[in-house]
């Protein structure tokens, strides 16, 4: 097979100027019954490529008929494969399983929240830090408010339930009380979880949400995604704030971390929502919701 320019050169030999097939040959250095197949076409045409076949293609026929009648694995089929004689190997067999059965992606409802309605709380951890002379287990509360995702974060080096407990006061200094707070299977919230059955709550938490008026809105088991707007939260802490900075001391962490919600975080542009400045919803006892700039962060130990 020959490339265009080597016909374009067999045909100026021949056409233009006049050479024979014997003289076009020597010239260009090719067969001269290369020369005269070449000088019989009227345009250049590639060879059309010759599918190969694969020794997976008798049974491809019998695979999607054990697919319309079983949800079978490739390896499954690959067995039944090397059952009816098939010799091939398992990683085409998989790729033809692919490519005719997709895999099935879970579907996920994505859940909207009214202004105020709802913030989801979470504990992060991120190694450990020096406290003093000891080093501690470095956590921190993370509460965002679902309908703006304007983010509250507290570090600190326990998550006990007075800890859990001061942490809400703070954030709700900052982003107000919401009507409900979905949280995950967290023991401070949550005793015991059990598919089928109602969950148990913490009895100190209860009376705090009956104290503040709030709804305890657990997520179902296993379904974290429920929660996701402060599961991202917290990825966004580690990636953004901590990742790449040090601390000698704990003492540090909370300053810089007021900094960084005010000047980065609850002002940057959010993927979802593409707000600059989120609309910050007051307590209740404010009764309104206004678009403001960050409310500066009350730190405690």
């Amino acid at each position: 097979m020959i490339d265009y320019e080597t016909y374009c050169k067999i045909r100026d030999h021949r056409d233009r100027q006049g050479l024979s097939i014997t003289q076009t040959a020597q010239a260009l250095g090719l067969h001269p019954e290369t020369v005269s197949k070449w000088s019989r076409r009227e345009r250049y045409e590639q060879r059309a490529p010759v599918k190969r076949g694969s020794q997976l293609d008798p049974y491809k026929g019998m695979i999607v008929r054990w697919l319309e009648a079983h949800p079978l694995s490739a390896q499954q089929i690959f067995q039944r494969l090397r059952e009816a004689g098939y010799r091939g190997g398992l990683t085409i067999v998989n790729m033809y399983v692919r490519r005719i059965r997709p895999p099935k992606r879970k579907a996920f409802l994505k859940l909207t929240f009214a202004a105020g309605e709802c913030a989801q709380i979470d504990w992060g951890e991120y190694g450990s830090i020096g406290v003093g002379s000891t080093r501690r287990r470095l956590s921190f509360f993370v509460m965002v408010q679902c309908y703006s995702r304007q983010m509250y974060v507290e570090f600190t080096v326990s998550q006990t339930m007075e800890h859990f407990l001061g942490c809400h006061e703070r954030a709700f200094a900052v982003l107000g009380v919401p009507t409900k707070i979905m949280v995950d299977n967290l023991k401070s919230a949550v005793l015991r979880r059990l598919t089928g059955m109602a969950p148990v709550f913490n009895p100190r938490y209860v009376d705090y949400a009956r104290h503040h008026s709030f709804e305890i809105a657990p997520c179902n088991l296993a379904a974290g995604n429920e929660k996701g707007r402060v599961e991202s939260g917290v990825g966004y802490v580690k990636k953004n704030f901590l990742n790449g900075t040090e601390f000698t001391d704990f003492s540090a962490v909370n300053p810089a971390a007021q900094v960084w919600l005010n000047e980065i975080s609850n002002v940057r542009e959010h993927g979802e929502t593409h707000r600059l400045a989120p609309l910050t919803c007051l307590p209740r006892n404010a009764g309104s919701c206004a678009r403001q700039t960050p409310i500066p962060t009350i730190w405690r130990g």
